[in-house]
């Protein structure tokens, strides 16, 4: 096994900085959570669970046989649309917007 290669391993563990994985060739490995997306990763479970099998590239393979992993090499996200959205410019005084805001209040319930 040497960097570059793709194997196939199961999440194994989760921890906040990484997934644990052993791989087909019983090696133990991490994903580190760097590794997981491009974008950002508030929780790994987001992405990945204990149990999964999941295809990954080596990035590195350590004299103590330690092997680095990626997930988001092989797995691409695709990155959200985002919408074009219109935004009044402008400052209207507090004292405009309030009365507004009350008949909305009123409009929709006390329930908001």
């Amino acid at each position: 096994m040497k960097a570059g290669d793709i194997v196939k391993g199961r999440i194994t563990g989760i921890k906040p900085y990484g997934a644990f994985v052993k791989l087909e060739n019983e090696m133990d490995g991490l994903v580190h959570i760097s590794e997981i997306s491009d974008g950002f990763v508030r929780s790994i479970e987001d992405f990945v669970s204990v149990g999964d099998i999941v295809s990954l590239e080596v990035l590195n393979v350590s004299e103590d046989a330690k092997v680095s992993l990626s997930y988001k090499r092989i797995n691409k996200q695709r990155h959200k649309k985002y919408i074009e959205v219109q935004l009044e410019s402008g400052f209207t005084p507090f004292e405009t917007k309030l009365p507004e805001w009350i008949e909305q209040y009123q409009k929709n319930g006390k329930d908001c």
